[in-house]
């Protein structure tokens, strides 16, 4: 499959090797989170705009979209890359650490965009082997709800595409390794925001309080009882307190304690009952105990689910393309991704490309300040998405 027409696609891959690394050192060495994305979508508009026979456009202030149609008809299909940092500051030591302090790429989206970047030069460049319409979007915003990829999808970006592929580097996988997975494949991330709201007073009279410290401890405890013992063990459901923010001395018992969480889960009825069991819960500890509390939830991105034909037909290709035992199903995973928001609009699927390495240290989780990628993993992204999206404009 890799060989079109006499053109072989994993060579013109590694013939952009060196290039797609050079962009993605540059994209990590100047970070910018989400909604700000303001230099890197104009270092790719003006990157992209060079390449030949692309119609490029901002779909919004920090998104690019590029838009190739081959020399004979067939299907339209999006390939999208995100491009937005966290807020973070780095602790790598290599050559091209972040230049902006309290910014860094530490998931990946700089090697995502740059791989994009590689496979939008390449059809570029082959626009006679193209059977149809090709959209590389380039997202920004992914790592903030709403998100990027709603924006865009608000914009027109995916209005006649016939299927959207998407990948991930992901550090837990070996360089080395894709992994692919039909249907559910990650879960939606919701976030709920806790008032626990008792008296204040000294800390030698506690009597004379009601502690908010000591109910809202309380509630975080028992809020574990909602996926184990009010959730069906077979669905899968995620519960975490992350922030819990209260006091400020010693002597002091504080009037009220400030707790956030993520809430993960897969599935339709036990996303929507999860609010309700939260504040049932905290309603009943706090009024146990005479104290009030204040409750926020907000519904975030809808689970990725991928679309079982498009997955296969992914597999399929990448198997051919790639060393006997590269290519495994993976389990699905608790973790978020806006890419949803375009398989409303069209079928399609999203996989991860292997990138951690043991060896050389690479070995630190996404969102750590000392995450890094094994830069091999670029030319395997590049050489999968390409082989891919021409599965299917091929």
């Amino acid at each position: 499959m890799s060989v079109i027409n006499g053109v072989d696609l994993n060579k013109l891959a590694s013939e952009v090797k060196d290039q797609v690394v050079a962009w993605r050192r540059h994209f990590h060495m100047n970070p910018e989170i989400s909604f700000q994305e303001v230099d890197t979508s104009q270092y790719i508009y003006d990157t992209v705009s060079a390449f030949p026979n692309l119609v490029v456009t901002r779909p919004s202030k920090t998104s690019v979209m590029a838009v190739l149609k081959g020399d004979k008809p067939g299907k339209t299909i999006a390939l999208r890359a995100d491009m937005d940092a966290l807020e973070m500051t780095e602790e790598n030591s290599h050559e091209f650490v972040s230049k902006r302090p309290g910014a860094m790429h530490a998931c990946g989206h700089d090697g995502h965009t740059a791989m994009l970047l590689g496979v939008t030069k390449i059809m570029s460049e082959n626009k006679n082997l193209i059977n149809g319409e090709v959209r590389f979007l380039f997202q920004h915003a992914e790592e903030l709800f709403p998100g990027g990829a709603q924006e865009m999808c608000d914009k027109g970006v995916m209005d006649g595409v016939d299927l959207v592929l998407g990948c991930h580097l992901w550090a837990p996988i070996p360089v080395g390794k894709i992994g692919v997975c039909a249907g559910p494949m990650m879960a939606s991330p919701d976030t709920f925001w806790l008032k626990i709201i008792g008296k204040g007073g000294h800390a030698a009279l506690p009597h004379n309080t009601i502690d908010s410290i000591a109910i809202a401890c309380q509630v975080v405890t028992n809020l574990q009882q909602i996926v184990s013992r009010n959730t069906d063990p077979l669905d899968n459901a995620v519960v975490t307190v992350s922030v819990f923010n209260g006091g400020t001395a010693h002597n002091i018992i504080p009037g009220f304690v400030d707790i956030c969480g993520s809430v993960r889960t897969f599935d339709k009825n036990v996303r929507e009952r999860m609010p309700k069991l939260i504040e049932q819960i905290t309603k009943g500890v706090t009024e146990a105990h005479g104290a009030t509390y204040e409750l926020k939830y907000e519904f975030g991105y809808a689970p990725v689910i991928n679309d079982a034909e498009v997955t296969k037909a992914v597999e399929e290709v990448l198997i051919e393309n790639f060393e006997e035992g590269t290519v495994y199903t993976m389990p699905p995973n608790m973790g978020g991704e806006d890419f949803s928001a375009f398989q409303k609009k069209a079928p399609g699927t999203f996989y991860y490309v292997g990138a951690g390495n043991e060896e050389k240290g690479i070995t630190y989780p996404h969102h750590h300040t000392k995450f890094d990628i094994d830069e091999k993993s670029l030319d395997i992204g590049v050489k999968a998405m390409l082989n891919a999206a021409f599965k299917f404009v091929g």
